[in-house]
């Protein structure tokens, strides 16, 4: 497919940890291929396309079940330290996508190449959240089994968004992307880059710039929004369970929102409306998104990830002045709705 004048030259889409591993049932290792072939079959379009594409990817199942083996296992194998188990679902996480990615890609005869990179990610050590683990991930409990095995196996516990109970570990946030020079290098050589998947390895460095691993997992749409930037990227993409973001959610006055400002996005995040286990990190990661730089940050499905781009579904946050232009154009939508063509015109116009 060529680039078109209406597609972004270079596009950081972001994929929950879901695309390989299902939250529940069978996660055997065919299962997580066929997920992830059904997900590059979703992402063929963005895949086709003949731009700089860089991916992310969430580690949350993944790496909270390593926790749990590691945890069961305690008495006949020493436990890896969480940074260590990071790395292992970065790769293994990239290496199911990469080969689901370029196998897609090949089945229309497209020759495209797709790579992962274990990418570390440094924090800062003094992070408040280290003292105050947030971060849920592995399988969901009912809550006594829960509370149970945080008894027996010294864990934190804690009960996300009404799904169930889970495993939470600090979180701290992204302050350097390290190497991500390399990234950059393949981007210009139009190979599909998959980067800082779980959030990135979280590091620090010592008075002698050494490099250490910490016990912590970073959110992943704070660090995509983090590559992003580094890298100049302005057009970004969260790809999660629902087509656009609302307010009210699950309420009578529940309202979808079609494109948006960055003042009336942080207005809402301040209301309350985006909870911190579900929306609320990517919403925070499109605001630090676009105060770094960023001209359009898209929060949509998987299965609309295209129609999105092209403007015709998804929630779009973009800044103040763009959002006064397309609303002086009369194309402008806070509330449910597709923005008109002019609109998507002005969203899909390139750097």
């Amino acid at each position: 497919m060529r680039l078109a004048a209406d597609i972004p030259r270079r596009l950081i889409v972001a994929v929950g940890g879901n695309a390989i591993d299902a939250d529940r049932g069978d996660d055997s290792p065919e299962a997580q291929k066929a997920i992830a072939a059904r997900t590059a079959q979703a992402m063929l379009p963005l895949l086709l396309l003949d731009n700089q594409l860089v991916i992310t990817h969430g580690n949350g199942p993944q790496v909270g079940k390593l926790l749990l083996a590691n945890a069961i296992a305690r008495e006949r194998i020493r436990p890896l330290s969480l940074d260590i188990l990071v790395a292992q679902t970065q790769g293994a996480t990239a290496y199911i996508l990469a080969q689901a990615f370029e196998n897609a890609l090949r089945a229309v005869g497209n020759p495209r190449h797709v790579v992962g990179l274990v990418t570390q990610v440094e924090v800062d050590p003094a992070d408040p959240a280290f003292a105050h683990p947030t971060k849920p991930v592995g399988p969901f409990f009912p809550e006594a089994e829960a509370k149970a095995l945080a008894d027996e196996l010294g864990v934190t516990v804690q009960e996300d968004a009404g799904r169930g109970w889970r495993y939470v570990v600090p979180s701290p946030k992204p302050i350097h992307i390290c190497d991500i020079s390399l990234a950059q290098t393949l981007m210009a050589m139009r190979t599909v880059v998959i980067v800082g998947g779980g959030g990135g390895v979280p590091v620090v460095r010592d008075a002698q710039g050494c490099r250490h691993g910490v016990e912590a997992v970073i959110d992943k749409d704070l660090t995509t929004a983090a590559i992003a930037n580094v890298l100049g990227i302005r057009d970004m993409m969260i790809l999660t369970a629902v087509p656009r973001v609302a307010i009210h959610f699950g309420k009578p006055g529940q309202q979808e929102l079609c494109t948006v400002s960055l003042s009336q996005i942080r207005r809402y995040q301040a209301e309350g409306h985006f909870p911190a286990g579900s929306m609320g990190p990517k919403v925070d990661a499109a605001v630090r998104f676009l105060e770094g730089g960023g001209r359009r940050a898209i929060i949509t499905s998987l299965e609309t990830a295209m129609p999105a781009l092209l403007g015709e579904t998804g929630t779009h946050i973009v800044s103040d002045a763009d959002f006064a232009a397309l609303q002086a154009n009369g194309s402008g939508s806070g509330a449910s709705g597709t923005p008109s063509l002019a609109g998507r015109r002005a969203q899909r116009s390139t750097p």
